[in-house]
């Protein structure tokens, strides 16, 4: 099975991105974390994304916050998905880094999840690498299966609640 990168701009985003990292493991999706930044270390990111897919990586998760140029640099150096992370920052609230990471010019794709939204990162990388793993997609089938079905246990609890109310 090919691996995730995780790549985080700075050691202050990993509580955020740790949840990335807890739905990689919790899918069984070899993974590798580094630290790297767009624009203070600009050749090892570059480095990094242009050898990716020889390394093994099928998806690249890339968080950032402010300016957010690291999932855009890295998506420039590799044919490889990456998922950019909008990190919530103490400028403009996490806006600055989602219009950063979102707004990619044409022929630089960048797939973009929500402020902080780590573990949806994850999914999506799990859904890229299971396209080709049909146990890894047979893994989140059952995961999309358990999410309906905790629904429907909350939607009956409530109807118990709003009787007992009424």
């Amino acid at each position: 099975m090919l691996k995730v990168a995780v790549i985080m701009g700075s050691d202050s985003d990993f509580p955020v991105v740790s949840g990335a990292v807890k739905v990689l493991n919790d899918f069984g999706v070899e993974y590798e974390a580094h630290i790297m930044s767009a624009h203070r270390t600009p050749d090892e990111a570059a480095d990094f994304a242009k050898n990716a897919s020889d390394n093994g990586f099928g998806v690249i998760i890339a968080a950032a916050g402010k300016a957010a140029h690291l999932a855009g640099v890295l998506a420039s150096h590799t044919c490889l998905p990456v998922i950019g992370i909008p990190m919530k920052s103490s400028t403009l609230d996490g806006l600055d880094s989602l219009l950063s990471t979102v707004q990619m010019p044409s022929g630089i794709p960048v797939a973009t999840v929500a402020v902080d939204g780590a573990a949806n990162a994850a999914l999506l990388a799990v859904q890229i690498l299971a396209l080709s793993d049909a146990g890894l997609m047979s893994k989140f089938a059952a995961y999309k299966k358990k999410m309906a079905s905790d629904v429907k246990k909350k939607d009956e609890k409530l109807a118990d609640l709003l009787k007992e109310t009424l």
